[in-house]
């Protein structure tokens, strides 16, 4: 058996699964100085097979850890969105595209809270994992024809999800 232990989330660990999506230095003043605009921080991919934006709100709750990980699932028509709305972290569990998933690849991550994630097309992940509470977020992928899920279950219960400590958040609102 495997066991995962999540590591803090960053743009060099997380780079062969995505982008991070959340603030940094760079920004610019709009509305006469009121607001700050961070912009284009990823990427959405959602245009294959004639496919639409859909935003939604999804409501998690926590698993119970340690938790084995018994499937892992793709969209190989499009990116997939998830930003925590209230600053709760989560669990990110994932392994790198392909035809089947590799055991050995599989990795976690755990954000600060304030940190998003967007899986391009066809990146292997867990569904959404609250941490401490029921959390929301706002997720943004794609609406349309063509079937945008594959599943990929594991024979074994060869890989289970340890807890971690929550990453504190470094950026100020």
């Amino acid at each position: 058996m495997r066991v995962l232990t999540p590591e803090p989330l960053t743009a060099a660990a997380f780079a062969g699964f995505g982008d991070i999506v959340e603030t940094g230095e760079a920004h610019e003043l709009i509305n006469r100085g009121t607001a700050r605009q961070y912009a284009d921080l990823t990427q959405i991919d959602i245009a294959a097979g004639g496919g639409r934006p859909r935003i939604s709100i999804y409501r998690a709750v926590p698993f119970e850890l340690p938790l084995p990980i018994a499937m892992l699932e793709r969209h190989p028509l499009s990116s997939q969105l998830f930003m925590p709305l209230h600053g709760e972290p989560f669990l990110i569990v994932v392994a790198p595209a392909g035809n089947r998933v590799d055991a050995s690849a599989v990795r976690a991550f755990v954000t600060n809270g304030r940190q998003g994630i967007n899986y391009p097309r066809g990146t292997w992940h867990h569904p959404l994992i609250a941490l401490l509470n029921p959390s929301e977020f706002l997720v943004v992928d794609r609406a349309g024809h063509g079937k945008n899920c594959d599943e990929f279950f594991f024979e074994n219960r060869e890989i289970v999800l340890q807890r971690a400590a929550p990453v504190a958040a470094t950026r100020e609102p």
